[in-house]
């Protein structure tokens, strides 16, 4: 005879107990960031006071921004949230913010990636901005010393344009005829850090198009775009190409958003 065991009211009540603090402390270790700190050779720590007698404007915002939380104290120093990313000052306060003696802002992306590992995957990827090659750092589209560090996070996306368009000044427009992607911001159609596709494009070819402009197919297999069937049209490839759409970002003679 097999016996069952049965499992009492207190069991499962202490069982059940274990089992969500077990949930919970995993929770709490995992919620934490283990950040590996730039190494300065033969720096010590001196704090965020220090850093504020040249850089106050930077730490005056910085109690709000994101990174914040990546400060670790120490009783006897304060706040040192600047070292968290640019390693520690007390060479570069002793030598009067000399260069070399701190980890700058070209090389803080490096310090970046301790946290952000897949972000140094996509830069790595074909088609990118250029970080990697030391031409851009992080700190030129994201300000890591106030707010989210998202330049124009949430609605403001006339803001998240503007940092694009610092660089890719031709895209702004004005445009007598504008795409209303542009309305939804650049990275409706671009993935900002890198992508297999060129252009840093999130699909590849006239399958970004169609995500927004197929409007609607039959079974004999047409496919109607603006009111038109495009099936030979879409055997080129893209819609950009051909003398068809080429001014994608606006245009100025065309509603079809040709030159």
């Amino acid at each position: 005879m097999k016996l069952t065991p049965r499992l009492s009211k207190n069991t499962l009540i202490f069982g059940g107990s274990a089992v969500w603090g077990l949930l919970l402390l995993g929770c709490m270790v995992v919620g934490r960031t283990a950040l590996v700190v730039p190494h300065v050779p033969g720096a010590a720590f001196v704090g965020d006071k220090a850093c504020a007698e040249c850089h106050a404007e930077q730490v005056a915002g910085f109690a709000s921004a994101s990174h914040a939380k990546l400060a670790f104290a120490d009783p006897k120093l304060g706040t040192t949230g600047c070292e968290a990313c640019h390693g520690a000052g007390s060479l570069h306060v002793k030598d009067g913010g000399m260069k070399g003696t701190i980890v700058s802002a070209k090389q803080v992306s490096e310090s970046c990636f301790a946290c952000h590992l897949e972000k140094r995957g996509e830069f790595s990827l074909a088609n990118s901005h250029q970080v990697m090659n030391g031409k851009m750092s992080c700190s030129d589209c994201h300000d890591p010393h106030s707010g989210s560090a998202i330049k124009g996070a949430g609605a403001a996306i006339e803001s998240a344009n503007d940092t694009c368009i610092k660089c890719h000044t031709a895209q702004k427009g004005p445009f007598v005829f504008a795409h209303n992607a542009m309305k939804e911001g650049c990275i409706a159609c671009h993935t900002p850090h890198g992508s297999v596709n060129a252009k840093m494009l999130v699909a590849r070819d006239a399958n970004l198009c169609l995500r927004c402009h197929v409007q609607t197919t039959d079974r004999n297999g047409t496919i109607f775009v603006g009111g038109a069937d495009h099936r030979t049209r879409l055997q080129s490839g893209t819609c950009w190409i051909a003398g068809c759409h080429e001014a994608v970002h606006g245009s100025n003679a065309s509603k079809s958003l040709r030159y």
